[in-house]
């Protein structure tokens, strides 16, 4: 017969609890806060469809670009009208479904003298020659609709290098500075589709957010019920082993 184990003494049982208390809390913390992920990434992601799909509305003007945030403009359906600045392109480096090449940004200065930095879409690289120079975006006045997309900032692992003319992100404000631009507004827009020219290809932007929060909070809450069923049964396994031994006392 297998000898009884030593009952665990006071310290021991305090730490099993601290211990226990401690990763229950945490685990419960950690799939409440899943809760309220799930919800923001939820409604992120039905207000993004549902301006995507909208009929595009006019461009901010300078006038409303001081209270522009990424939460109540970012994928708004944008239209604008004005004139390509076709000298000040900047060619953008991206990886596509289509293969790598570049984004196509050209200034467009719209009536008011405001400019907006208007990604025209995806074009190989090749399209534009050795020096960086691609072909010039049509004249006159146009009319452009978009998504509307707020300014990205230089990569962590990939930096923009305005000085030789290297781009990885589209940051609106490095590029402005770049090409001499002013009153440029702090967005860019993303053309959609046309049936012109086949480069810059438009309406390529990749609208997704993945949304894996439900699996995270259920992960947290099982890991904290498993805290729960092994504290219980610790505590259970005690209480029968010092009923044995006192039953065994003469």
């Amino acid at each position: 017969m297998t000898p009884e184990r030593e009952v665990r003494g006071p310290l021991a049982l305090s730490l099993l609890a601290l211990l226990g208390l401690v990763l229950f809390v945490s685990f419960v913390a950690l799939g409440t806060w899943q809760v309220h992920r799930l919800a923001w990434k939820t409604a992120l992601i039905a207000r993004t469809d549902q301006r995507v799909h909208a009929p595009p509305v006019p461009a901010p003007g300078p006038a409303d670009w001081a209270g522009l945030t990424a939460a109540n403009a970012e994928y708004r359906h944008v239209q604008l009208s004005g004139s390509w600045l076709g000298d000040r392109q900047t060619r953008v480096w991206t990886a596509t479904d289509a293969g790598s090449g570049y984004w196509i940004l050209t200034p467009l200065r719209r009536d008011d003298g405001s400019v907006v930095l208007v990604n025209r879409g995806f074009a190989p690289d090749g399209w534009c020659d050795l020096k960086g120079h691609c072909p010039a975006p049509p004249a006159g006045e146009v009319t452009v609709t978009g998504l509307l997309r707020i300014s990205e900032p230089s990569g962590l692992f990939r930096h923009n290098d305005p000085a030789a003319d290297i781009w990885y992100t589209r940051d609106v404000a490095a590029i402005a500075r770049a090409r001499g631009l002013t009153n440029v507004a702090p967005y860019f827009v993303d053309a959609d589709a046309s049936g012109g020219a086949t480069w810059p290809r438009g309406g390529m932007t990749v609208v997704h957010f993945p949304n894996h929060h439900l699996n995270y909070l259920i992960t947290w809450y099982v890991l904290a019920l498993m805290v729960l069923g092994a504290g219980i049964y610790v505590a259970r396994d005690e209480y029968k082993l010092r009923q044995r031994l006192k039953s065994h006392q003469p």
